[in-house]
């Protein structure tokens, strides 16, 4: 616990001197927070497989997105976006958004639509850019090009990012523990 302070501390330190404010973490959280300014690869298009409608993170913006890297062939994956389905039946909130991003070069549109549709989900899925890709890759962590890590992050309403745990299948309650505190908070920042 005392470490978990100690690296809150740091990177409050690091924000402040860098001249941002690094976002506040919830207590009880295990989202651990990236302390970046809001970054390029938010206004990046892409396509919604399932409507064929075009997106960008920043449509998004004063929502909470959930976003998850994935491939089709991942069992981890499909068993996270099923925990992603239960977290809608336990009050997923109209304030905030799902991407799911497929990160796998030899899948296509067809496939992911497919995949999205024989599970039921249904929210935001897309082939993931290359350069989606390597700015996740590269701001964030390597591991958000390995599916079977299940890598999530999610984006607060003022654009902070935080990262989930690698590694674990991320349950729907966990998911509603460590999300409420940023849909409840409706403020400006002031």
């Amino acid at each position: 616990m005392k470490s978990q302070r100690n690296l809150f501390t740091l990177i409050a330190l690091v924000a402040m001197l860098a001249g941002c404010s690094a976002p506040a973490p919830v207590a009880g959280s295990t989202a651990v927070p990236i302390v970046r300014a809001k970054p390029d690869w938010f206004n990046i298009k892409m396509t919604d497989v399932r409507t064929g409608q075009t997106f960008s993170i920043n449509d998004f913006a004063g929502k909470v997105v959930l976003l998850e890297t994935m491939a089709t062939w991942c069992i981890n994956c499909v068993t996270q976006d099923k925990e992603v389905k239960k977290l809608e039946a336990l009050g997923y909130s109209q304030d905030m958004v799902a991407v799911s991003l497929d990160e796998d070069l030899s899948e296509d549109a067809a496939t992911l639509k497919e995949y999205a549709n024989t599970f039921g989900f249904d929210w935001y899925f897309a082939i993931s850019p290359l350069a989606v890709d390597r700015a996740l890759g590269n701001l964030y962590s390597a591991e958000f090009m390995n599916p079977p890590l299940t890598p999530m992050l999610f984006i607060d309403r003022q654009g902070g990012v935080y990262s989930l745990p690698l590694g674990p299948i991320k349950r729907a309650g966990s998911l509603q523990i460590t999300l409420t505190p940023y849909l409840i908070y409706m403020g400006t920042g002031d």
